[in-house]
């Protein structure tokens, strides 16, 4: 026999219980962050590597099963892929912490319109294998790789989706290596820098602390981290015509960063919506058709703001 609490209390508990969890953290941090900032910022590295734990990120929307297969990367380890349809391809690209299913809605109608779908699980995600930080973990560098890696399988796009931080992934590939005739970025992030500060912010360290964790993604990368700046990434006009599609009530990734992106890129529309949040701008009728639309008919997307 089981004991199951009731969904009520079990969501209060663990509301309780993050709040204690954020309470520790805190105190740890404002510790460390006077007497050991490069200990606070390893910890803080740690943490920024976990993924997070969200059901919403794990929805599936896809239609059915594709055809299920696995690509190795260049570092070891296989990422999984899913594809479905015949004919020029378009790449969905999931966000951290989620899996390619979350971008399902998206398959059928590309499908319809005469295009082969491919989404991947970027390592550490999904049925994919774990990265080079452990099971749990991942990083933007590893998103890349892995995108890059599918393409050289599955080839040239005729178009690219991505959401969230594969936003970051997709545009940084589009940029260096994959050649795509259209782009539709969804709930764009924010720059890393940005979030840092936030994540400073939430854990309760100063600039001594977020510096050094800045320093250490930096190293880590190879590069620095302000190259992964999405505003200034197309801002030459090169990128590829792009749809911007961004909900104002997006808790997640502010809706100013699609508006400020769609100013940045002289090729890119903005379209607005409300109420649909990070996670249901997925599963959206109109969202989909706009990003759809934008892929096969190659008429732009009427600004809506």
């Amino acid at each position: 026999m089981t004991f199951t609490q009731p969904v009520l209390a079990r969501r209060r508990s663990e509301r309780l219980l993050a709040a204690a969890r954020l309470t520790a953290l805190r105190a740890t941090f404002m510790v460390l962050d006077v007497v050991a900032p490069s200990v606070a910022a390893a910890r803080a590295l740690d943490l920024w590597c976990t993924l997070p734990a969200n059901a919403g990120r794990r929805k599936d929307f896809r239609p059915g099963p594709g055809e299920v297969a696995r690509v190795r990367l260049p570092d070891g380890g296989e990422v999984a892929v899913e594809s479905w349809g015949s004919g020029p391809v378009v790449y969905l690209v999931h966000g951290w912490g989620g899996w390619r299913g979350q971008l399902g809605a998206f398959v059928a109608p590309l499908v319809a319109a005469g295009h082969r779908v491919v989404s991947f699980d970027a390592p550490g995600h999904g049925d994919s294998d774990p990265g080079v930080l452990g099971v749990g973990r991942g990083n933007v560098m590893e998103f890349m790789a892995a995108l890059e890696a599918v393409a050289d399988e599955f080839g040239p796009a005729e178009g690219v989706i991505a959401h969230s931080m594969g936003c970051t992934t997709a545009s940084m590939v589009v940029r260096s290596s994959l050649s795509a005739q259209r782009l539709v970025l969804v709930a764009p992030n924010h720059d890393f820098v940005g979030i840092t500060e936030d994540f400073a912010q939430l854990l309760n360290f100063t600039e001594r602390t977020r510096s050094r964790l800045q320093q250490d993604m930096e190293d880590f990368c190879g590069r620095p981290i302000r190259d992964f700046d999405l505003a200034p990434l197309g801002a030459d006009g090169t990128m590829p015509p792009t749809l911007v599609v961004h909900d104002r009530r997006d808790k997640e990734t502010p809706y100013q960063v699609g508006v400020d992106l769609a100013a940045a890129w002289p090729n890119a529309t903005l379209v607005s919506t409300d109420g649909l949040g990070h996670q249901r701008i997925l599963n959206d009728a109109s969202t989909i058709a706009l990003a759809v639309g934008h892929l096969t008919d190659r008429v732009g997307a009427t600004p809506r703001d």
